[in-house]
């Protein structure tokens, strides 16, 4: 239960800070900022990379933990058991967001700026290019060392801030799910689920071409 428990924990802390600097952007009329709610995101995730990566690995994305699964770096009867407490902890923090404040519309939902063919693409490269990071500085499923908190956290801080005003730079299935669903703005969800895990997938595969032995034959 401990690996459940730190998914649990670090997805709750995840959707808290992040779609919370966003609800009181929203709710202050933009006190926080664009760039601020990036940075934002980038620390959270540094901050809990840190603190759970070498009990559960930190995944806090069902696109990683699936993409970890397709890599052999994880076991997939763990899989539904991640994604379960990963959207338990992303709804536990949309739904605490929803009572501190009741009078934000959006509570950090992910709302595509553009089509949503458009923004299917750009958040299949976005999560493309944080798999991609995630599987070069993480050993099996963990993510561990003194640099792989700094690298994926600022990947998440770069790819939010340039690509945020379009769509909300998602890259998680859980954190578009939880937020959506409690504000009620379903309306391009389903993109923010499949576009992340394909792009997730297809970080394995250029992995494996460059580097066969890391990327695919370590069994967690």
């Amino acid at each position: 239960m401990k690996n459940y428990i730190a998914e649990f924990i670090g997805t709750f802390a995840m959707i808290f800070c992040g779609t919370g600097a966003m609800t009181i952007n929203e709710v202050t009329g933009g006190d926080v900022t664009h760039v601020g709610i990036g940075i934002t995101w980038g620390l959270i995730v540094m901050a809990m990379i840190y603190a759970f990566g070498e009990i559960s690995g930190a995944h806090f994305n069902p696109a990683v933990t699936i993409a970890f699964a397709y890599a052999k770096k994880f076991a997939w009867k763990e899989v539904p058991k991640y994604i379960f407490f990963q959207v338990l902890g992303a709804f536990a923090a949309s739904l605490l967001l929803f009572w501190l404040f009741p009078e934000s519309k959006l509570l950090g939902s992910t709302i595509p700026s553009v089509d949503v063919w458009r923004a299917f693409v750009l958040e299949l490269l976005l999560t493309f290019f944080l798999m991609v990071v995630i599987i070069n500085v993480s050993t099996g499923s963990k993510e561990v060392g003194m640099m792989a908190g700094i690298a994926v956290g600022a990947v998440v801080l770069l790819e939010a801030i340039f690509a945020g005003p379009i769509t909300n730079a998602s890259m998680n299935p859980a954190r578009s799910l939880a937020p959506n669903i409690v504000s009620g703005n379903v309306q391009g969800l389903w993109l923010y689920m499949i576009a992340p895990v394909i792009g997730a997938l297809l970080a394995v595969v250029s992995c494996k071409l460059v580097k066969d032995d890391q990327c695919c034959d370590e069994e967690c």
